[in-house]
Parts: C-alpha cells; structure tokens; sequence
C-alpha cells in the first residue's frame, strides 16, 4: 500500500509537506509548482488515504471509485475549494471514493488513466467533447457550476441571473444610477496541457446589462473583465478610476476581486461606502472581515458539493439515466461596503 513517505521521496518534499498538502492546510506556504508535483505523484502512485468512520456511512453499499476534475486554482480563488471540501466530506457517506484527481492545463488526462473511473465530478467549465475522448462512461458526468450544452449528464449550478437581479435592484433603490461591473472572462478550458480556451458569456455579466440598458444607464466603459483573481480586481478598479467620472456603485463578480478593488480605493483615498459601494458574489469566510465588511451574495458551495455526490450515487447505484439539472438559490447578505448614494 501507498504512503505519504512513498509519496514524499517520488515528490523530494517532506513528509509534513505532502500530509498538508493533502489536508488542504490554509497556512500552508509552498509554491504551485511543488503543489503541483505532489498531487501529480498522488495520481501517478494512485495513493489512497485511510478513511475515517462517520456516523451516518451507509451500511452494506458497494463501494465505486470517482475522479474529480478541477478546472480553476484554488489559492486565487477559494470558491472551487469550497465546493471540492463539500464533496470530499459527503463521499464517504454515499460509498464513493475519490481514486484519482486530475487538474485541468495539466497531463495525466488520457483513457488509461481514467480506465478505471466509474463515474467524474468536474469542478467549473470544461470542454465536454475533449473529456469524452478520453472518457468512456459519459453518463456518469455531474457537472458543478457549469451548464454544458451535452444534454446527458448532471448539473449543478447557483441562480446567478436571480442574484444579480437582487443586486441590481438593491442599488437601483439605494439611488445608485452609476453602476459599474467588473467581472472575469467566462472560459471554457481545455483537459489538454496549453489547450485553447473557449469564450463563454458570464450569466452575471449579461443581467447587468440588460438591465443598466433596461433603465437606460449602460455605459460601455463602465464594463471591466479580467482574471477571477484579487491581482486583477485590483488592477481594474485602478482602470476604472481611471475614468473621468467615478460611478457611485459596483458590482464584482467574486470576492477575491472585491477584496482586491478595495485595496485599490483605499489606495487612492476614496472610502467606501461613502464614496463608492462594492458588492460581491460568494460570501468566502474573509468577505465578513475586511475593512469595511463586504457586502455579497452567499452561494451555498458546500451544498453545491454534496449535492453533486448525491446525483452521482444515483446515477452509479441506482441506475438513473434522465438528467438532472439542480439550481441551487443564493442569499443576499447586506454589511457596510454598500449603502445609499449619498
């Protein structure tokens, strides 16, 4: 049997480094690189942890082997970790056990490898007709935050069109007539290592259009895209203050962009709320501790998670071959980064 010591010598770290890799440590500090290479050696020695008992383990199921498919990286933006977490936590509950781990934009996606896999769970946007190649069981697909245009398989997705209604509605009566959106580029990514990108529209991005055009406030200028990232909103909060007029609101399409156009106000002198509301979408557990506290939209990504496990067990067990497509609500949560146009 595979070992964390036997995965340390493949992957010349330590012991500890490979046990919180493996743990997801927060305060772990390596590069993606060394990251990387571990979970690679965890692949290529198929290792397989020992698992823990849990009260509510169903009793006398067979138990299926899974690959779990991540498309983004977790140290910019916390969000796909908190859905991976949520599937990781149920999986035991529901006798499925993840076999094999395979990151998007690196090797290891090939038939062999995912020979054995009875079922995957993709965590984000993907291209489906590549994974298919290279996957032969294509009904034992869930999707998670993602809605491909393959009709066979399950998805799992937040009612982001329904949140940013909300949002825009909030500020639209706060008096907010200037709203600006900086979001990230929607991309479908390729399983192949430097594989192209498809574009995508972004659900949030397209409402709040509509409905800035809607009211006749749309202002082209006022639309920033770039990476899902604090670098980058950061970065185009800069270029949006660029402008000759700063609006009196916007709207970020993640918090790890939130937090980042927020340093880059007060950078500039220019407070918040009273200068300028920000608001968000994911609620991450830092969002309730910045300064000001950001208001954001929750997305229940845990339940997105064991959501996901649950339609893959019944897909495996049960037989079920009508997809499912489950759309998980949102909770608008109000704190001090936003208030009335003053």
């Amino acid at each position: 049997m595979v070992t964390i010591k036997d995965i340390a010598k493949e992957a010349s770290v330590s012991i500890a480094t490979v046990s919180r890799v493996l743990n997801d440590d927060p305060l772990l500090s390596v590069s993606d690189e060394t990251r990387n290479k571990v979970l690679e050696v965890v692949n290529k020695l198929n290792y397989k942890p020992l698992r823990r008992k849990k009260e509510k383990v169903i009793k006398n199921k067979e138990a299926y082997n899974i690959g779990l498919v991540l498309t983004n990286d977790e140290s910019i933006d916390p969000y796909f970790m908190s859905i991976r977490q949520g599937i990781e936590s149920f999986c035991d509950q529901y006798s499925l056990n993840i076999s094999s781990v395979f990151n998007v934009g690196k090797s290891g996606f090939s038939a062999a490898a995912m020979a054995g896999l009875e079922g995957l769970i993709i965590l984000g946007d993907v291209n489906i007709n590549e994974l298919k190649e290279v996957y032969r069981k294509n009904n034992n697909i869930v999707f998670v935050d993602f809605s491909p245009e393959e009709q066979n398989c399950d998805v799992i997705i937040s009612d982001f069109k329904a949140a940013t209604c909300e949002v825009m509605n909030y500020l639209l009566s706060e008096g907010h007539n200037q709203i600006a959106y900086i979001g990230g580029k929607g991309l479908i990514r390729s399983i192949h290592n430097n594989g192209m990108m498809l574009e995508k529209e972004d659900i949030r991005k397209s409402t709040y259009e509509a409905i800035m055009k809607e009211n006749g406030l749309y202002q082209e200028e006022h639309v920033l895209l770039g990476e899902f990232g604090p670098q980058s909103g950061y970065t185009l909060m800069k270029q949006l203050m660029r402008n000759e007029s700063i609006p009196t609101s916007v709207v970020i399409a993640s918090d790890p962009m939130a937090i980042g156009a927020i340093r880059a106000l007060q950078e500039a002198g220019i407070k918040v709320p009273e200068d300028i509301s920000v608001i968000s979408f994911d609620d991450i557990e830092a969002s309730a501790f910045l300064n000001p506290p950001l208001s954001t939209v929750k997305v229940q990504t845990e339940e997105m998670g064991k959501t996901a496990v649950k339609l893959l067990y019944d897909r495996l067990k049960n037989g079920r071959e009508i997809p499912l497509k489950v759309t998980l609500p949102t909770e608008l949560v109000l704190r001090e980064s936003t208030g009335p146009k003053i």
